[in-house]
């Protein structure tokens, strides 16, 4: 095989354009990453909002099932979205879980559970998956939200103090105990 086109190739990657200077094409370079970057920032924003997720009409059944809880409605006023418990906060494991997600806009794309009674059949699958996921990274996302250094004991009602004594959460995450918290079962 002759290498000579190949080599050819290679020398013209290498070399800058005989008729734009290497500060036009830096300066292209920049601009279209910068453009790059944001189209990256906007759409993974977009796509981690509670609007985002419950515009699929099957995702009528979790979401009213949130809001039967104290994560969506309590006297502080604090609210949990899907992405505070479904999505982790630092990039590397954010980027992990979009592309796990992609399994569920699959399945709405191809009418694997375009419909809650389909979701219904396909969510102790789905329902094990993610508690899986949270179990194996220490339920991170509760974590988030609630630190246990700084919950008050005397505020917990006496089944909630019994049963977070450090004791008893050796070798425990929140999900194990707390699986049905956010979506409970009906």
């Amino acid at each position: 095989m002759d290498d000579t086109p190949r080599k050819r190739w290679f020398a013209t990657l290498r070399s800058p354009s005989a008729s734009i200077s290497v500060l036009t094409l830096l300066a292209v370079g920049i601009v279209l990453g910068v453009i790059g970057i944001l189209a990256f920032d906007t759409t993974m924003h977009a796509t981690s909002t509670e609007e985002f997720c419950v515009s699929c009409h099957e995702m009528d059944i979790p979401y009213a099932q949130l809001k039967t809880t104290p994560h969506y409605s309590n006297r502080s006023g604090v609210t949990a979205t899907c992405s505070d418990c479904h999505l982790p906060k630092e990039f590397v494991p954010k980027m992990i879980r979009k592309v796990e997600a992609a399994r569920e806009v699959w399945g709405t794309m191809t009418g694997i559970i375009d419909t809650p009674e389909k979701y219904a059949a396909h969510l102790p699958a789905m329902k094990e998956r993610e508690i899986s996921r949270m179990q194996a990274n220490d339920s991170q996302e509760c974590r988030n939200c609630h630190d246990m250094e700084r919950m008050q004991p005397d505020l917990q009602g006496k089944m909630a103090q019994r049963f977070h004594k450090p004791e008893r959460m050796k070798d425990k995450s929140c999900i194990d105990c707390h699986a049905g918290i956010a979506h409970p079962e009906h």
